[in-house]
């Protein structure tokens, strides 16, 4: 089908441009920029005057929840709710039941997401065998099924050595390892960031060191072994610190932030609201300017959503025994256009740290506007607001966002220019 979006100013933070254009589409690609190619005729087109025309969007962490959650979420209802969101690739972390640490898993998730066709869908391998951190996975199979990179989460290596070996065995393949640096037996227990808050409301606390100490660690191994490493969900000013500091000795290193970290602050846990129940845990308002200086430098190159649906009960408890984790992709979009509102980023720049910076940290084949590329595009009108939770498309609930008015209102997703999302 020949596309037609007519009118757009087109943001592509990869080249530079940022102009009212058009773009055109064929066979699942943008053949022109500009004024369409000799001979071409749209089918159909889209008036995009007053929208922006960006890359979709890319998160590195979304939680689909398929397999073995499904009361949380599902590969179709998550991906509905990313497209909504803007997002238009996306990685889903290995914590799966099974653990995503086959290749029948990869293979399955990808099934399902190619069927929904929401969204593409890059699974993140386990880097050990059921996340167990005992033995490595099989990381050359889960890379030949489809996994662009590997991790395990917050579940910890309790044996170092063992960690760099998996390591070196991932280096040897240049294969790229996340790591989320939390030390295990600094943040055993904890529930929030250790420090007046916590104090005040009687929760066990998870110090700063609990990240400062194990991101210190593992970009120690980084060094050694060479391995191509990208640290996700930092949440502290002296984490951040650290990855400049490696940055600056030359170390290939990335890091994203979870969009809700450079928002929200511990002081919203005051009422015992069991939504801003999240690990690693918010912290101090320092905190979150320091994470917001690293995003604004580039040292922190992508923000992702960190989205983690639980069904209703899962928050209902008392909050110590509540699941931590916040709905959120389907207001990527809204929720950081906060920071251009703020005045902290510039609309190209946040565009950037949405599209081409977490698709480079991954080497994912999306993120850009250029001919020949896929037709991957967000359409969005930065003059209109959201009323978040007006239409939910995510099985989980959890968000302490709905309600709330957020500027800018995505229009129309594409997927290799087809439309997966209309408002």
């Amino acid at each position: 089908m020949k596309l037609s979006i007519l009118g757009a100013r087109v943001i592509d933070p990869a080249s530079g441009l940022d102009q009212v254009t058009n773009i055109h589409i064929e066979a699942c690609k943008i053949v022109a920029i500009g004024a369409a190619p000799t001979g071409f005729v749209a089918v159909d087109t889209i008036d995009a005057k007053g929208l922006v025309a960006a890359p979709g969007l890319v998160d590195l962490n979304v939680a689909l929840r398929e397999p073995g959650y499904s009361r949380k979420g599902s590969i179709v209802s998550e991906t509905r709710a990313a497209a909504a969101g803007g997002v238009t690739s996306l990685c889903c972390p290995p914590k799966t039941k099974p653990v995503l640490d086959t290749s029948a898993v990869a293979e399955l998730i990808l099934d399902r997401a190619r069927e929904a066709g929401n969204t593409k869908v890059f699974p993140i391998g386990a880097l050990s065998k059921g996340l167990d951190g005992e033995q490595p996975a099989e990381l050359v199979a889960l890379r030949d099924a489809g996994c662009v990179a590997f991790g395990n989460g917050l579940e910890s290596f309790r044996n170092t050595r063992t960690l760099c070996r998996a390591l070196d065995y991932a280096a040897t393949f240049d294969l790229t390892v996340i790591f989320n640096s939390q030390d295990h037996d600094l943040a055993e227990g904890g529930l929030a960031h250790e420090g007046p808050t916590a104090s005040f409301l009687g929760l066990p606390g998870i110090p700063e060191t609990a990240e400062t100490v194990a991101l210190a660690r593992d970009l120690l191994l980084v060094e050694q072994t060479g391995v191509r490493a990208h640290f996700s969900q930092l949440t502290s000013a002296r984490g951040v610190a650290l990855i400049a500091q490696a940055q600056a000795r030359g170390l290939k290193v990335t890091a994203d932030v979870a969009l809700y970290q450079l928002i929200l602050t511990d002081e919203a846990l005051i009422d015992f609201s069991s939504l801003y129940h999240v690990q690693p845990p918010l912290r101090t308002r320092a905190d979150r300017e320091g994470l917001r200086a690293a995003v604004k430098s580039g040292v922190v190159s992508a923000i992702s959503s960190h989205h983690q649906p639980h069904e209703r009960d899962a928050k209902l408890a008392p909050f110590g025994a509540t699941e931590p984790g916040i709905s959120s992709v389907e207001l990527l979009l809204p929720l950081a256009m906060t920071l251009v509102e703020d005045g902290l980023l510039d609309l190209p720049t946040l565009l950037k740290r949405l599209s081409v910076g977490p698709a480079e940290a991954l080497r994912l084949p999306a993120g850009k506007l250029a001919v020949g590329g896929a037709a991957d595009i967000v359409l969005f009108d930065p003059a209109a607001s959201t009323v978040a939770g007006e239409s939910w498309l995510s099985k989980g609930e959890n968000c302490p966002f709905i309600g709330h008015s957020l500027p800018g209102v995505v229009r129309y997703t594409l997927v290799d220019g087809r439309i997966s999302h209309q408002a």
